[in-house]
């Protein structure tokens, strides 16, 4: 199996009644979707919320989660900025606090060049012995690294992976073209994961993950073992599931799926606010569709 394997969840944070970090929940959090089939864990990326998480906050979580699920399965701590030194310094916090690999994030706001995301990924990769997996997602960081600077990073011997969310088949394959096989492609996205195995990717870094990892890793099987037609019917199924949960700004309708299907991970924090009555009925139908709604006793 990969490095990371195929399923990989960017966790939710959860937040209690005041709107602080709840390590009890996390932890909770973290055995379920390791007991449902994830094989790596995501912690304190975009749908962990991580602009509005402190770095003490971020650290903590790392600890948490990683004594939560011990050697059931890795922890991908997020850790990339828009400031290098930033980055490197949470790297190596991450590092200490037990994280078994690095998700970089392009740097956002700032829009470096081409040679500006080299030069950032390459020092935050040198700072750490940690595995690390960019993170491209031109939607939110305002700033696409194309396939040729991620085959240069590919160079860089613990870049081993990118998470690749620019939501064109045409950039993984060209990535595919441009790297070793031996580096790795995940979809950032779960309504092309499908599409994305097609064209070389090995799993995916998923939001639904966080509610049907079993069934995702399914899809995914089915299709490296040469049975696409499985893959497809689970695709279809849960498609619905994939484009629900962004109706609006992810994580919001994670987060109030997450409740409706009986674990609440608490609000989302500010500037983000929760799902409308009108979203959250979308999010509802959906969800009892796929019988995950429970029942009333």
């Amino acid at each position: 199996m990969a490095l990371f394997g195929h399923v990989i969840t960017a966790m939710v944070t959860p937040f209690d009644v005041d709107g602080r970090l709840d390590e009890r929940r996390a932890a909770l959090l973290a055995r379920r979707l390791i007991d449902r089939g994830n094989d790596a864990l995501v912690v304190a990326g975009t749908t962990g919320e991580s602009p509005t998480l402190s770095d003490d906050e971020k650290v903590r979580l790392f600890r948490t989660v990683k004594e939560a699920v011990g050697e059931r399965g890795k922890v991908i701590a997020g850790t990339g900025t828009y400031d290098t030194a930033h980055s490197i310094h949470l790297s190596r916090e991450a590092h200490r606090a037990g994280a078994d690999g690095l998700l970089l994030v392009n740097p956002y706001y700032n829009r470096p060049s081409q040679d500006g995301l080299y030069a950032h990924f390459r020092a935050v990769a040198e700072s750490t012995p940690l595995p690390v997996m960019l993170y491209n997602i031109p939607g939110r960081t305002g700033v696409n690294c194309t396939p040729e600077t991620i085959a240069r990073l590919a160079q860089v011997p613990n870049i081993v992976a990118v998470k690749e969310a620019a939501g064109s088949l045409d950039q993984v394959s060209e990535i595919r073209v441009r790297t070793p096989d031996a580096f790795l492609i995940y979809s950032g996205d779960d309504s092309l994961t499908l599409p994305k195995l097609a064209v070389g990717a090995t799993g995916v870094v998923s939001v639904a993950g966080n509610l049907v990892p079993g069934e995702i890793k399914r899809m995914i099987e089915a299709y490296i073992a040469g049975r696409p037609g499985e893959a497809l019917r689970l695709h279809r199924r849960l498609w619905p599931l994939f484009k629900v949960l962004f109706i609006t700004t992810n994580p919001v309708p994670v987060k109030a799926a997450l409740r409706l299907s009986g674990f609440d991970c608490g609000r989302v924090r500010l500037p983000l606010v929760d799902a409308t009555p009108k979203e959250e009925e979308q999010i509802r139908t959906v969800l009892e569709a796929l019988d995950l709604v429970p029942t009333p006793a």
